[in-house]
């Protein structure tokens, strides 16, 4: 890896990542930056969690201008919550340069994101509906956006705003920089690529940075009526300061969070059908740790970006190798050690191998831990709690009543009782998780070579202003 000294950046953009903690680029960066310095179009293939943000961020503050008045960076992004994370670490990277970002996205009060845009932000971070709503209302003028960046393209195009797209990068100046991010890339990001770039530059994480190293990796084969059980051994196991729990469906997240609010234990959901308001309370206290599981679909789940994640749960196994590496990527973040551990049923066996192969790592297998390690894993956790209240001095007051009480017991009696008080042990209340079908196994499609990403063929005359550079293969 690279540091951001090599890239010739300015002095306040070094400072700005010094003050983030940035030592080494990560891949994605160090294979992004240089190409966008150099003024380059760019495909960047790359999961959330791999520092994408400062890679096409950076480039973009340091083309940016305090002096100007007009908007000269323009972020697209799927989902509101990305928005606020992009507008967050761009306002960062900037701060020391007064180059200011702000997030315009759908749920907030129009009139004070029309306040809001009277400061002149030199960059905005854009839902596509509410960003489309500002420019009817002449609110928000593209006309002098130099770049443009479309982060998490698949996932908006999966949630329906490739119309949306198109009509916000026609309205931009045909003179600009465009880089596009995705995790995946299907037909129609090709397709958009060809249509509203110029010649550019495939970038790629490399295979062994796709999951990341920091984070452990394990299966636990169990029958679909034992998951949830064996969903709470694990938790009163590895104890997690902040854990996400995946499920399948909307129905499947419910269910969990009033299974595990049964059981005792500090959980929030969230999906698609939670209003903003509550997506909004259900997120703040899951990132000041008020709550410690969170249970998600993979779509609510997009775009979040929570660094203090320690665990990451696959109740249900993700559909595809590209869910999977988006799920465990929200753990092992920033050089922390992560866990991600994935349920699967004898039936879905298949399923895993074709994860296994496509992200070429063996996912470990591990027992499912019975009630009795359950047991000892919250007893450990209170000793280690007990111990460190020891450490920090907290106990003192409390030594004139240990006295008092070790008249009439002994000190490890009076221990052993404090212990069997403070330990929280496994709760064995029925819950019930409706079943659901594994995965219906892929096969195979047939690839016509003459549609195969990165075959020769000759724009037609309606692909605007693109082309891909026949040199890259992979698009």
């Amino acid at each position: 890896m690279s540091t951001f000294y090599q890239f010739g950046l300015s002095d306040a953009v070094i400072r700005a990542t010094a003050s983030m903690g940035f030592e080494e680029t990560t891949s994605i960066q160090d294979l992004a930056i240089p190409i966008a310095m150099a003024g380059s179009d760019i495909i960047g293939q790359a999961q959330t969690g791999t520092g994408k943000t400062a890679a096409f961020g950076i480039p973009m503050i340091e083309k940016c201008s305090e002096d100007k008045s007009n908007i000269q960076g323009l972020v697209i992004t799927p989902t509101r919550e990305l928005a606020v994370q992009v507008a967050e670490e761009l306002n960062t990277l900037g701060q020391f340069k007064n180059i200011r970002a702000l997030p315009i996205y759908g749920g907030q009060d129009i009139e004070r994101q029309i306040k809001a845009l009277k400061k002149k932000p030199q960059i905005i971070v854009a839902t596509p509906g509410r960003l489309m709503d500002h420019m009817r209302r002449r609110l928000i003028r593209l006309q002098e956006v130099s770049v443009v960046v479309l982060d998490e393209a698949d996932e908006m195009l999966n949630m329906g705003f490739r119309e949306d797209i198109e009509t916000i990068l026609t309205d931009v100046p045909g003179e600009r920089q465009t880089m596009l991010f995705s995790a995946t890339m299907p037909q129609p990001i090709q397709d958009l690529a060809r249509k509203f770039m110029t010649d550019p530059e495939f970038v790629r994480m490399k295979t062994k940075d796709i999951t990341v190293p920091n984070t452990e990796q394990y299966y636990y084969q169990t029958h679909e009526k034992e998951k949830f059980d064996a969903l709470c051994r694990l938790l009163d196991l590895h104890s997690p300061e902040a854990a996400i729990v995946f499920a399948r469906t909307k129905r499947r997240v419910d269910e969990l969070l009033e299974g595990l609010n049964k059981r005792g234990y500090s959980a929030e959901a969230i999906h698609g059908d939670l209003t903003q308001a509550k997506r909004d309370s259900v997120m703040r206290k899951f990132k000041n740790m008020s709550t410690e599981i969170l249970v998600a679909t993979d779509v609510a789940a997009r775009g979040l970006d929570i660094g203090s994640v320690t665990h990451v749960y696959n109740f249900d196994i993700p559909q595809d190798p590209d869910s999977y590496v988006h799920r465990i990527g929200r753990t092992g973040r920033l050089g922390k050690p992560g866990i991600a551990a994935t349920f699967v049923s004898h039936r879905e066996i298949n399923h895993l191998e074709h994860i296994e192969r496509s992200i070429k790592r063996k996912i470990t297998r591990q027992p499912v831990p019975t009630i009795n390690e359950a047991i000892e894993g919250q007893q450990r956790l209170t000793a280690e709690k007990l111990m460190q209240i020891i450490e920090d001095g907290e106990h003192l007051q409390y030594k004139d009543l240990a006295s008092e009480l070790s008249e009439n017991a002994s000190a490890t009696t009076l221990l052993a009782a404090a212990l069997k008080m403070l330990t929280k042990e496994p709760d064995q209340t029925p819950v019930k998780i409706t079943a659901e079908e594994p995965w219906p196994r892929k096969k195979p499609k047939h690839v016509d070579k003459r549609s195969r990403p990165g075959h020769r063929q000759k724009p037609s005359a309606s692909k605007g202003r693109s082309s891909y550079k026949k040199k890259h293969k992979h698009y």
